[in-house]
């Protein structure tokens, strides 16, 4: 119901964006002003004085993205972004990108030049729908001020509709101010033929897949992020725990079952852990959930599973047989494919479940014998130590990260559950993890926020240090400092002769706990193990936000690792 105040202002364009942003439901929108988009802040301004919405000013409308992206990601809800035309909407392109290689709903709003300007070289105008094609699912420019309630509604539902993506609407500043007989249209309500009700697969499929189960000896679920998407917890908990079958994750599957479960391998692929890359090469049947058979993850495609039949269930047709034929292809909902598989293994019986007990004590011998480890040098600290710690201690926490060495090691080492894992998989896009920890600590503003970040990659968004002062955000920041652009030095180490070229940081680098303290956040130092083990309960209870620069061994090699061009069985570091 909205206020007396909010009734009595003009119907405008403006005002037919935000009634339709709060009737989906939004609470929080990312942004940065600028001229474009001027009429849409004035509007916005009102219905934040009453209450019905909150904004976050980000310092760089990149942020806006990645903030926006992480509320999706944490809540399952459309993250929402604003920013003005020219620049403001070119800056968020990489956010947009990382968001449509990670089916990241998010619905991107941008402001425009009028539209007697559009097509004539204006002042900050660029053709944002052109440019974006590529990384939206769908882009909208709303030209006819009528229009603007059904554009929101579609834009909502198509960024959620199957495989989720982002959305861009485009607004001219002169459908902003314009007035017109405004009437909303409610979520749901708008109908889109390219967007038909998502059919159920055939039952045929199903029991294919579930005969291929019942002969397998050796089978092996592989579960990426399109498992997330449809909240398939319970379902794939109940799969592998019912028929007893181990389990390996994508970086972008993180979380869908308890990583200190038996059956857990970790992750697999380029960095994965030794036993579930030695797993998926074994392996006589493998059950792919939600997942694309990523390059990170498949090594040299042709030796990838290369023993083993394949079940392959995605939401995304074109994802199906793209990079490797299934034996069974199902295009449909994680969630209802396992739900129909296990209703089908119950009924029919005939299941031997101690055919697969010498494939898992298997498993459990690789396990021991090929465990991560944690170096402890005597005198320095190392990565895997500092983020393993951290995670012992906060393993409810949300876990942001950005992208490098630090990353690979915080997926290796950080045990985290329903959908507490923020990264950049994808893009792989520097810069992620103190917007989208930002984003995560709005959603969840009574949850623990972890930012784990490199020396380098923090760089690339330190300015969203005055978002995190500016609300106060409780965000514990972990700056992993080696005083290198980690991984970029180890594949110079490895594949270039050691010619480390524009990757070492340690000339201008600056001092991050002034830059800290210079935007009124608490800044530590810590520098060696003593510091870590007396100071690691105080940083992650204290009662605001704090960045910690932890000084780490500068040489340190993220492994296992297979090298380009190599199978999953061949790793080094083994």
């Amino acid at each position: 119901m909205l206020s007396n105040n909010l009734i009595k202002r003009d119907t405008t364009g403006a005002f037919a964006l935000i009634d339709s942003l709060v009737r989906h439901k939004v609470k929080h929108i990312f942004g940065y002003p600028g001229g474009a988009i001027l009429p849409i802040y004035d509007e916005l301004y009102a219905w934040e004085q009453e209450g019905f919405i909150e904004h976050i000013l980000v310092r760089h409308e990149q942020g806006a993205a990645h903030a926006s992206d992480a509320y999706s990601r944490a809540t399952g809800a459309v993250g929402v972004c604003f920013a003005t035309s020219g620049p403001g909407a070119t800056n968020l392109v990489t956010g947009i990108a990382t968001a449509h290689m990670d089916s990241v709903a998010m619905v991107c709003i941008t402001g425009q030049v009028g539209r007697s300007f559009i097509g004539t070289d204006a002042f900050q105008e660029v053709d944002i729908f052109g440019v974006t094609l590529p990384i939206v699912k769908h882009s909208y420019v709303v030209r006819n001020t009528s229009d603007m309630a059904k554009t929101i509604a579609a834009a909502f539902f198509i960024a959620k509709y199957g495989r989720p993506g982002p959305v861009l609407v485009d607004i001219p500043k002169d459908v902003g101010l314009e007035k017109f007989d405004y009437v909303h249209v409610n979520p749901g309500d708008v109908k889109l033929s390219g967007c038909p009700p998502i059919i159920k697969h055939d039952q045929k499929r199903i029991k294919q897949a579930a005969n291929l189960i019942r002969q397998s000896s050796q089978p092996l679920l592989y579960v990426g992020g399109g498992a997330i998407v449809s909240e398939a917890y319970k379902e794939v908990a109940e799969l592998v725990n019912y028929l007893e079958i181990p389990i390996a994750t994508t970086l972008m599957g993180k979380g869908i079952i308890d990583e200190n479960h038996p059956l857990s391998l970790g992750m697999l692929g380029m960095h994965g852990t030794v036993y579930a890359n030695y797993a998926v090469s074994e392996c006589d049947l493998l059950i792919a959930l939600g997942a694309r058979f990523d390059d990170r993850v498949t090594g040299k495609l042709d030796e990838f599973a290369c023993h083993a039949q394949v079940i392959h269930v995605d939401i995304d047709a074109a994802e199906v047989g793209k990079n490797r034929t299934p034996q069974v292809g199902i295009v449909g909902d994680v969630k209802d494919f396992i739900q129909d598989l296990l209703e089908s293994l119950k009924k029919e019986g005939n299941i031997d479940f101690e055919q697969v007990q010498a494939w898992r004590n298997r498993l459990n011998r690789w396990r021991s014998e090929y465990p991560l480890l944690v170096p402890k040098n005597a005198s320095n600290l190392s990565p895997q130590e500092v983020i393993s710690q951290i995670s012992s201690n906060a393993n409810k926490a949300y876990f942001s990260t950005d992208v490098g060495q630090h990353q690979m090691w915080a997926a290796q080492f950080i045990k985290t559950s329903q959908r507490r894992w923020l990264t950049s998989a994808g893009l792989g896009t520097m810069g992620y993890g103190l917007p989208a920890a930002i984003g995560a600590q709005v959603a969840h503003p009574d949850e623990q926020v972890i930012c784990i970040s490199g020396d380098a990659s923090f760089q690339m968004n330190i300015q969203e240090l005055g978002t995190v002062a500016q609300y106060g955000l409780p965000i514990k920041i972990i700056v992993i400092n080696n005083k290198w652009q980690g991984m970029v030095r180890q594949w110079q180490q490895a594949f270039y002769g050691e010619r480390y070229s524009h990757s070492n940081m340690e000339k201008g680098a600056p001092n991050f706990v002034k830059v800290a303290e210079s935007y009124g956040i608490r800044g530590m130092s810590i520098n060696s193990r003593q510091d870590l083990n007396d100071n690691i309960k105080e940083i992650l209870e204290y009662d605001g936000p704090i960045l910690v620069d932890i000084k780490v061994v500068p040489d340190e090699n993220c492994y296992p690792m297979v090298a380009p061009g190599k199978s999953n069985a061949q790793m080094m570091g083994v």
